[in-house]
């Protein structure tokens, strides 16, 4: 390929790479939030402050350039002579380097501490939150059961529908990280076997799923959109404000001629 489509899919590896990287991280603190927030409850307000969100967030996107270090090192535009008719022809395609210990250092911060280390954390987390789902039916029960009787008041209502609201947030978080799994542990695992194995494991087997594993995070994203949108009425609140004051942005205001003519 040319020279500047060559530079082109370097620079989009490179920028997809920390961007989805970026999506690991915010994935991971919010479980780790969300099982902080139920975990201990009554310290809500020290713990899960709007600063430590910020933080959070912040290091979100603050990290994983520095975790794509040695991607950037290790994958490079590299050239290849193409006898043609009309005389020899440069060619150019972005590839890794040759085996080193550059090359292995990649792969195990890619496959263990960018992927396989969100994983081991998420299904600890996902268990934990599953037992708690589970915990929250019995309650739940026992309320349903408490509510036959005729001692019923209003505060038993409130606290039923408000275990109701975090059960109900909890298993969409659940069917996330599930899905969050389902997606990266393959990954994890091929970039594992990467490094373990060398160069021929990486182009003969890794290369062939690199079509399907990209399809799979795009689809990963999607599904987490709706999810989203369906775990927290707060997340589409803020969604919708912020879609409609960009779409107000794009039509200015009518100045004061117009508005006297249109009133007249």
């Amino acid at each position: 390929m040319p020279y500047k489509w060559a530079a082109y899919l370097l620079f989009h590896m490179h920028f997809a790479q920390i961007f989805h990287t970026a999506s690991i991280c915010l994935t991971l603190s919010l479980a780790v939030w969300r099982y902080v927030a139920i975990k201990y409850s009554d310290k809500n307000h020290i713990l899960c402050t709007e600063r430590r969100c910020s933080t959070a967030i912040l290091s979100s996107f603050i990290l994983p350039p520095i975790l794509c270090i040695p991607t950037y090192m290790v994958f490079d535009i590299h050239t290849a002579v193409v006898l043609e008719p009309s005389g020899p022809m440069i060619l150019y395609h972005v590839d890794s380097d040759e085996e080193g210990q550059l090359y292995q250092i990649n792969f195990w911060v890619h496959a263990v501490v960018i992927k396989l280390l969100p994983c081991c954390i998420l299904t600890v987390i996902s268990l934990w939150l599953i037992r708690e789902v589970y915990s929250a039916n019995q309650h739940q029960k026992k309320i349903r059961v408490y509510n036959k009787c005729p001692t019923n008041n209003k505060a038993v209502k409130r606290q039923y529908k408000a275990d109701r609201r975090t059960n109900r947030t909890t298993k969409m978080l659940v069917a996330v990280l599930l899905l969050f799994l389902v997606t990266e542990l393959p990954q994890g695992i091929l970039g594992l076997l990467s490094g373990l194995l060398g160069r021929c494991f990486f182009k003969r087997c890794y290369d062939l799923f690199g079509e399907l594993m990209d399809a799979l995070a795009l689809l990963n994203g999607a599904i987490n959109f709706v999810l989203y949108c369906s775990m927290s009425r707060q997340f589409r609140m803020t969604f919708g404000q912020m879609m409609w004051r960009a779409h107000l942005h794009r039509w200015p205001p009518p100045t004061g001629s117009q508005s006297d003519g249109q009133n007249t």
